[in-house]
């Protein structure tokens, strides 16, 4: 199972622009400077599909970008960044919260967390939207490599408990630097999707 084509579709600043088709979304999201872009670059094989910056926050918009033409990759805009105006933090919460209401637009959540740091209190908000809004989702911890061998079962445990993670909910370890976690988080997008 991999992914053998990834192109982008289009930019949304509201939700009425967002695609409505037959094809899934999965929606990714996390606090900036989480290594959301570098995650799905690495997770497609394409360099610059998704933006990288050295300066956090600098995705604004929703980006969808067409797998394997079987389902959308949802880019939403990390959270929790405070170099940003009220206003433009204002409306990224619109957005979100508009994105998030819709029951037909999102299939699966993937939630990227640092797990080298407890998740913040904006981590913890999220994943309650998640359960608000009946949607699965799967927590990925990214930057794992950063961790010594013994700081990776603490780590893990902490995010499963600050999430409030059932045993039933899905925690990946993971590195996108590395490349570790990369097969199994496919593997469950494909299942999830087909394609």
């Amino acid at each position: 199972m991999q992914i053998t084509k990834a192109e982008f579709k289009c930019s949304s600043e509201r939700i009425s622009q967002v695609p409505k088709d037959d094809l899934k979304d999965i929606a990714f999201i996390g606090r900036s400077n989480v290594g959301k872009s570098s995650l799905i670059n690495m997770l497609t094989a394409r360099t610059g599909l998704a933006k990288v910056s050295g300066t956090p926050g600098k995705t604004r918009l929703i980006n969808h970008f067409r797998i394997n033409d079987a389902w959308y990759l949802v880019d939403l805009p990390g959270y929790g960044y405070a170099r940003v105006s009220k206003g433009e933090r204002d409306r990224w919460g619109r957005l979100m919260e508009g994105y998030f209401a819709d029951p037909e637009l999102m299939t699966l959540g993937v939630m990227i967390v640092d797990a080298r740091h407890k998740p913040t209190a904006d981590d913890c908000t999220m994943a309650q939207w998640y359960r608000d809004a009946g949607c699965p989702f799967v927590v990925v911890a990214n930057k794992l490599d950063k961790l010594k061998k013994s700081q990776v079962e603490p780590a893990l445990q902490l995010v499963r408990e600050t999430l409030e993670l059932t045993e039933a909910d899905i925690l990946l370890p993971f590195s996108a630097e590395k490349g570790m976690g990369k097969e199994d988080l496919i593997r469950l997008l494909v299942q999830t999707c087909g394609g």
